[in-house]
């Protein structure tokens, strides 16, 4: 049987509900959904969709650090947008992060997102 461990990092933002960073088992790790927060000051960075995907990243970064993993274990990312004209600026930010080898993913467009970003990630990895 699988041993789950939740886990939170100090150099992520700081959970700002009933949440953890990200919970793993044996195998796997899922993380809880990234918005661009700047963990110094818990708010939403300025700039827009391309300043705040960029924060993501670095969250997600962090994230997957702590659990010694990279962004190269990523097996399926989901990101929620508010609007999907961004699509194509997040799509070309994102693929600066992967060497070619892109995980799977989705995109969802939603009406609002906690603390009024415009965008989040979330990540399921190998381990």
């Amino acid at each position: 049987m699988s041993t789950l461990k939740a886990f939170n990092t100090p150099n992520g933002p700081p959970a700002f509900g009933p949440f953890s960073h990200a919970k793993m088992n044996d195998s796997l790790l899922f993380t809880t959904g990234q918005l661009g927060i700047d963990p110094a000051t818990g708010n939403i960075v300025p700039g827009g969709v391309e300043a705040e995907t960029r924060q993501v990243f670095r969250n997600l970064t962090a994230i997957l650090e702590e659990a010694g993993l990279g962004l190269d274990s990523i097996l399926k990312a989901t990101i929620y947008l508010t609007d999907m004209k961004d699509f194509e600026k997040v799509n070309e930010i994102y693929a600066g992060y992967f060497t070619g080898d892109y995980p799977a993913r989705s995109c969802i467009g939603v009406s609002s997102l906690a603390k009024g970003g415009v965008v989040e990630i979330e990540v399921i990895c190998s381990r």
